[in-house]
């Protein structure tokens, strides 16, 4: 059990090639030492009774006081062990002893250990595979945050002319998660990298419910999702106060015990209108003045599909006349194309379940496609009607959470986590079907760039990625590694392209600044901009960089070369 438990994250790859070691290994251990104990144990089949009873109803009243947050996988990762390895050691260390101090004794310690879990929350999982733990009465940010909304007393609000709103919505700096081809390249004017002498200007920073959104950006407005307790909550921010401009609620909650709570998707601004996807289904078309709901779907009952282990993730992309989303159905359920001005639903496409990424547009053999990542691979639709152009078959047995990148008008990137790799593939015309459809050739399978859940970004001829919680380039003709270097977690990266930077948002919080060179890892600049867990995507339009977490929100200006 300790083997399993800490074992994987001693070497540099165990915790991504490994992590099912580290979360299930422990249950194991529990099944093998409570099978030991009932077979092949030499205590008599009385005191054997007791121990099995003693074990079970122990582990019953912990699980069942305990904090909601420590059910389900923090049962198995921590409670149970914990009882489990006390048991077995106490019943070793007392092996000389008479059977009824011995089990006793044992029982007594499990319970003890059992009941540790009653006295923690759960505040979801690290990068690399580590729950949170934090005292039970502790008030988490969540709690802290809507404590500071003091009841009857209406938050201060930021007053706009809506002339200029409506302005600003008809040329968005950021429309979309990743940015307008969804890529994540900033073309922001290029910027200083002396933080030591002129470093980022906070202009604010405010506390936010729990949620991995990024921003969509208009102007002065920011669009993000957060959970505020029993409501998930569409927030529109002023970027020069981070004053509300205005917020609306609906009735959704997701209790993730990894990811922890709140929306994972980002809103999608376009023609004027604000597109949302909640995390358990709730798709909205919202005006983005107001925050009044044009329409509003269920996903789950559109798609007859069920709410994904970790929550509908996929960021609404739209197409002119239609906006698509991920539905998760069985069939052709999987993907789901809307119409943007009543919501009636146009066409929908398969795309098999478990996929959280986000469908997008991509000009592939010079006609656009709708690129979306699963874990079979990778489909390529018609934008027009959904028909499939590409079934790419890759296969996982897990999930994939991240957008396929595209290089020059035919070569695809295919990112995948946990010890699988990425692969790059060309595209090219079937010449044995005549209608149009595509076939895929792999150029390479690199194993060497194992993102898991955070984007990847190219440059001048290579991928720069994270690699097991490490930043690493490999060169795109051939996959081969060019350097790994630096430690930011599973944070997000965003490509500088006018500076020629790397923008990296750690888990940790920081804002890291690190050449986009493939000689070289070289780290230029750094600063904490938030606080706790990070695996939200930073946003840089003109000279304002937007980050949030689960539990923070700020905006800071950069200084401009």
């Amino acid at each position: 059990m300790l083997a399993a438990r800490f074992g994987p994250g001693i070497w540099e790859e165990g915790a991504a090639k490994y992590w099912m070691a580290a979360i299930f290994g422990p249950l194991l251990g529990c099944l093998l030492l409570l099978i030991w104990w009932l077979v092949a144990s030499r205590a008599n089949w009385r005191e054997r009774l007791f121990g099995f009873l003693g074990l079970i109803a122990g582990a019953a009243v912990s699980v069942a006081l305990a904090h909601p947050t420590m059910r389900g996988a923090a049962t198995s990762y921590f409670t149970l062990p914990t009882g489990f390895f006390l048991f077995a050691l106490t019943a070793a260390l007392l092996k000389k002893s008479p059977p009824a101090v011995r089990s006793a004794t044992a029982v007594l310690l499990a319970f003890a250990g059992f009941s540790v879990s009653m006295l923690l929350r759960n505040d979801g999982m690290t990068g690399n595979y580590k729950f949170s733990f934090r005292a039970r009465w502790k008030q988490t940010a969540e709690d802290a945050m809507l404590a500071a909304q003091k009841p009857n007393t209406p938050r201060a609000t930021a007053q706009f002319d809506k002339s200029s709103l409506t302005n600003a919505l008809l040329r968005p700096e950021w429309p979309e998660f990743r940015g307008a081809d969804r890529a994540g390249r900033s073309l922001a004017p290029k910027i200083s990298t002396n933080w030591k002498d002129h470093p980022p200007q906070q202009l604010w920073k405010i506390q936010v419910g729990p949620g991995w959104s990024s921003f969509a950006v208009a102007g002065r407005m920011l669009f993000t999702q957060d959970q505020r307790g029993p409501k998930e909550t569409v927030v529109c921010y002023d970027g020069d106060s981070g004053r509300e401009i205005w917020n609306t609620e609906i009735d959704a909650r997701l209790d993730d015990p990894m990811g922890g709570p709140g929306p994972r998707a980002t809103p999608t601004l376009a023609n004027g209108a604000l597109y949302v996807a909640g995390s358990t289904g709730a798709f909205l078309r919202l005006n983005p003045i107001t925050g009044e709901i044009v329409w509003k779907k269920d996903l789950t009952q559109v798609a007859e599909s069920k709410v994904p282990m970790w929550g509908f993730s996929a960021s609404p992309l739209v197409l002119g006349p239609v906006v698509i989303v991920y539905g998760g159905g069985a069939g052709a359920k999987g993907l789901l194309a809307f119409e943007t001005a009543s919501g009636d639903l146009r066409w929908s496409a398969p795309c098999p379940i478990n996929s959280y990424g986000s469908p997008q547009l991509n000009t592939i053999l010079g006609e656009d496609s709708v690129l979306m990542l699963s874990t079979s691979g990778l489909v390529l639709l018609d934008p027009a009607n959904g028909k499939t152009r590409l079934d790419y078959e890759w296969k996982i047995a897990q999930y994939r959470a991240v957008q396929p990148h595209v290089i020059g008008s035919d070569t695809i990137l295919l990112p995948t986590g946990m010890n699988m790799g990425t692969r790059a593939v060309r595209i090219k015309i079937d010449i044995n079907k005549s209608n149009g459809q595509y076939a895929a050739e792999e150029l390479w399978t690199s194993r060497q760039l194992k993102p898991d859940f955070v984007d990847l970004v190219t440059y001048q001829g290579h991928a720069y990625g994270n690699d097991g919680g490490i930043l690493t380039c490999i060169d795109l003709q051939t996959g081969e590694r060019k350097w790994k270097g630096g430690r930011y977690g599973k944070g997000q990266i965003l490509l500088l392209e006018n500076s020629g930077l790397l923008l990296i948002l750690s888990e940790q919080g920081q804002v890291v600044l690190v050449a986009a060179d493939p000689r070289e890892h070289r780290e230029l600049a750094s600063f904490q901009a938030l606080e706790g867990k990070t695996w939200n995507h930073p946003v840089l339009v003109g000279d304002r960089l937007y980050v949030r977490n689960s539990q923070e929100v700020a905006a800071y200006r950069v200084q401009l070369n």
